[in-house]
């Protein structure tokens, strides 16, 4: 059987900054471990899922919230799993292929994570973002899936605008 990339869905969920105008916070999650631990909320997209249902499915999962996606991404986050990752997976799996949606969160509800799966979250500003990713591809990324993320919100804001 030939190796395969394990479809993933993340979402980069934006909220507007509490008392300021215009600006924008987005959620991190922490996993346990002592490398790479703050990442967007991502997960396996299951059989029968769109990349969009499992991206909500994750973030419920993950951050005990909901949310109401706003715009899907062109990019897909491609990598493949260390070796000393790979030789415990009993299947062919040598990497990820992450794809991005873009939400809002649906209502004010706090995060609420597991303690088990992620450790803690954090609202951050973008320009905050080099403090926690220390992988350069990963925080160049999330930096630019920021950027990208704009184009749907505005659009989002002229119809809330409009009702």
């Amino acid at each position: 059987m030939p190796d395969r990339y394990r479809a993933c869905a993340s979402l980069l969920l934006l909220r507007p900054r509490a008392g300021k105008s215009g600006v924008l916070e987005l959620l991190l999650l922490r996993k346990p471990r002592k490398r790479d631990a703050w990442q967007l909320p991502q997960g396996g997209v299951e059989q029968g899922e769109t990349v969009e249902i499992a991206a909500l499915r994750e973030l419920k999962e993950e951050a005990g919230i909901d949310a109401r996606i706003v715009g899907v991404s062109k990019r897909c986050y491609k990598y493949d799993f260390p070796a000393s990752f790979r030789r415990f997976r009993p299947d062919h799996v040598c990497g990820q292929c992450i794809n991005f949606v873009f939400a809002v969160p649906s209502d004010e509800s706090p995060v609420q994570v597991d303690g088990k799966e992620i450790e803690d979250h954090i609202w951050i500003l973008s320009q905050q973002l080099p403090r926690y990713i220390k992988r350069k591809v990963y925080l160049q990324l999330v930096q630019q899936l920021v950027e990208e993320a704009k184009t749907p919100l505005r659009s989002e804001e002229l119809r809330g605008a409009g009702n």
